[in-house]
């Protein structure tokens, strides 16, 4: 989930290109699928192959591990030269849209698994369903259908969670709550075990000259999961999953999700949140919070790394306290971006081999070696105390408890750019409450309507 700047394009232009070329666009026949037993699992025998590969590993701890992984893949196996492109989040969301419609795309593309990305590329038959391969290497094995399920869409792309498996995830993700030791202590806050004790430690924070809460929204991203975190407290795991995974029957139109909404309105006009979040970017928002300005900040564990760094012993990590200090754990979180082959590929076989070596048991430690989560053999790695301790507990606690819930722009082809906006609304104090949830009802209601 790393986000950083945009790419320099005009929005007439961008919105031209996509119009052009948007996913779902293509026609062609699904993609040739290999069976398990023709899979050659041998690298070395694949002859002389160049892979161009796209990731979204751009922040300090992400691009450490996709270094180091790289230069071992190449000494392994010299017959293969890695090309690679990494990109922000967003330029990715932006060009992959585009490459994957034309003539030469990516060999191997991490691509946001949402219906508004994967779901549209698998519509589009453009990537390869990854089930040979899963067969061949065994990721069916150490992948549990718990993880799978983050990237996995019908063959028509209408059902996700179920299906066939399109991609493959390096890392596991929570969304929760860093905060800093130093200005809790200051304020004479504890840790909040309840969350009745974090909103009132809002307050005491507050009360001592200084917002509370650190967020940057220009982006628009952000928001969603400030607001998933609220949303854990006042609605239902399963009923939050019917909404991220886009099943029927389920409906924003609920009392749950107003009053989540009505949460976030009400901090703001507490004055919670830093002076003019809407209008400042994610990167420095968090870069503020670790140079000391704000107490809290609601963000995933792909910022662990860099803020460790940047805070030492200062910065804590928690699961979103619940009702009671002993409720199960529940947080907005899954997989990061799953790396997928692309239907054009020329050298899929050498695209899984590569996929097979950053996904490995032995990339689960390069990956927590340099600061990041993995998303399996989570539990056999060695970990540092402070930070490190603290997300891999918060995760291997979540995960056992079932409790986390799917990102919630997940819903709908559309919904990243609808609840997107509609936050910002929200918080701008532009819309209230019940518009908010009767603009995500419109989206979610016509994708189910056209999705059958």
């Amino acid at each position: 989930m790393s986000r950083s700047p945009r790419l320099m394009l005009t929005a007439g232009a961008v919105a031209l290109a996509l119009a052009a070329c948007a996913p779902g666009s293509d026609t062609s026949a699904p993609p040739p699928q290999a069976t398990a037993s023709d899979v050659e699992t041998d690298a070395s025998k694949l002859g002389d192959v160049t892979l161009l590969v796209w990731d979204q590993e751009v922040r300090g701890g992400q691009k450490a591990q996709m270094e180091e992984l790289n230069k071992a893949f190449q000494a392994k196996y010299p017959n293969i030269k890695l090309k690679r492109v990494s990109r922000s989040f967003d330029d990715l969301k932006t060009t992959l849209r585009l490459a994957l419609s034309g003539n030469e795309p990516p060999d191997v593309v991490e691509a946001n698994n949402g219906r508004s990305d994967m779901g549209e590329f698998v519509k589009a038959n453009q990537l390869v369903p990854l089930g040979p391969y899963a067969a061949a290497y065994g990721w069916d094995k150490r992948y549990p259908a718990s993880v799978r399920q983050y990237s996995s869409y019908s063959a028509d792309g209408k059902t996700f969670g179920q299906g066939n498996l399109y991609g493959l995830p390096q890392v596991g993700e929570v969304v929760g709550i860093y905060y800093s030791k130093k200005k809790l202590a200051a304020a004479g806050v504890e840790q909040p075990k309840t969350w009745e004790e974090f909103e009132a430690s809002l307050a005491a924070l507050k009360a001592k000259g200084e917002p509370p809460l650190v967020l940057g929204n220009l982006e628009k991203w952000p928001a969603i999961h400030v607001f998933g975190t609220v949303q854990g407290r006042t609605t239902p795991a399963d009923s939050i999953k019917q909404l991220a995974f886009g099943q029927k029957g389920a409906s924003w139109k609920t009392p749950e999700n107003v009053k989540a909404a009505q949460t976030l309105t009400d901090w703001v006009g507490k004055g919670y949140f830093n002076e003019g979040f809407n209008g400042q970017d994610y990167d420095p928002a968090w870069q503020n919070f670790s140079k000391g300005k704000g107490s809290y900040l609601i963000a995933g564990t792909w910022l662990q790394a860099d803020l460790q760094k940047a805070m030492g012993e200062d910065v804590g990590f928690m699961v979103p306290p619940g009702s009671s200090a002993d409720a199960q754990p529940l947080a907005t979180g899954g997989t990061g971006l799953p790396f997928a082959i692309t239907a054009k590929s020329k050298n899929p076989e050498a695209a899984a081999a590569y996929i097979n070596f950053i996904t490995s048991q032995d990339a689960m430690g390069v990956l927590a070696k340099t600061g990041n989560l993995p998303v399996a053999d989570t539990a056999a790695q060695q970990v540092t105390p402070g930070l490190q301790q603290d997300v891999f507990t918060a995760f291997g606690k979540t995960v056992e408890a079932d409790g986390l819930v799917p990102y919630l722009d997940y819903a709908t082809p559309t919904m990243y750019d609808t609840i997107g906006a509609a936050l910002q609304d929200l918080l701008a104090g532009k819309a209230t409450p019940d518009q908010f949830v009767d603009r995500l009802e419109k989206d979610y209601g016509a994708f189910a309507a056209k999705n059958g």
